[in-house]
């Protein structure tokens, strides 16, 4: 499979051996610029350990990665953030003591290249307060910038963290589960956040929840025991009787 102008992100034969357990055999991903994309499948079919590969948490054992038709497979984690892919995590990442402020202000740091020296003088940190306020108005959270993380309910702790992200300035973003363990209040919150900050990025997401994945994506890639079963849109992949045996639990006829 070779890359496109129209890719942002493209595996081929993409692998994972732990030990004689193959995780993940002969994935070929296509990512269309300016996507939402959903990887989704029963539990242990792979995507987490797809989306470790992709973000260079693992190290592939066969196939390539192509970022913006840069191969990527044998780089650093940092090296592909500081490319424009970033990912959030299925458990909240932001610092519990820190206000939402705070820890807007240290992703902008780190983008900018600065140290986390706490010894420096207040002006010289509040000089990112301004560009994180905007951020944070972003997801949804103006009014929260003195919030500890930690008193902010948990849907609220998913938008902080889309903010930290974003402050980052990501090209594409790898989402992890964006909707696990949250209300419908809160899911549909992030639901529309998610599509108001995929404009002018592409988004890839794992996601349970296949209603979101029904009005949210733009296409669906189908795993199963560490292989693509099926993909398309979600017309297409919902009505595949592989898909349904697989993922739903449904029989064939």
């Amino acid at each position: 499979m070779q890359a496109s102008e129209d890719d942002i992100l493209v595996t081929e034969g993409l692998g994972k051996s732990f030990g004689e357990f193959k995780a993940v055999s002969d994935v070929s991903l296509r990512v269309r610029r300016g996507s939402i994309h959903a990887l989704i499948g029963p539990n242990g079919a792979g995507k987490t350990t797809c989306f470790n590969m992709l973000t260079k948490f693992i190290r592939p054992t066969q196939g390539r990665i192509l970022y913006n038709g840069r191969d990527i497979t044998g780089a650093a984690p940092a090296d592909v953030a500081r490319l424009g892919l970033v990912r959030s995590f299925q458990i909240s990442a932001v610092f519990p003591h820190l206000t939402a402020l705070e820890n807007v202000r240290v992703a902008l740091q780190r983008k900018r290249g600065d140290n986390f020296d706490f010894w420096r003088s207040k002006s010289c940190l509040t000089r990112f307060d301004d560009r994180a306020r905007e951020l944070l108005a972003e997801v949804g959270l103006a009014g929260f910038e003195r919030a500890l993380a930690s008193e902010i309910s948990y849907g609220r702790k998913r938008a902080l963290e889309i903010a930290t992200t974003l402050a980052l300035e990501p090209e594409m973003m790898l989402l992890d589960e964006p909707m696990a363990g949250m209300g419908h209040e809160d899911i549909d919150r992030i639901v529309a956040l998610i599509r108001r900050v995929s404009v002018n990025r592409t988004v890839l997401m794992v996601e349970h929840n296949l209603q979101v994945v029904e009005h949210l994506s733009d296409r669906i890639t189908v795993l199963t025991r560490g292989r693509v079963l099926a993909e398309g849109d979600y017309a297409t992949v919902s009505q595949n009787p592989e898909v349904k045996a697989a993922y739903l639990g449904v029989g064939h006829d």
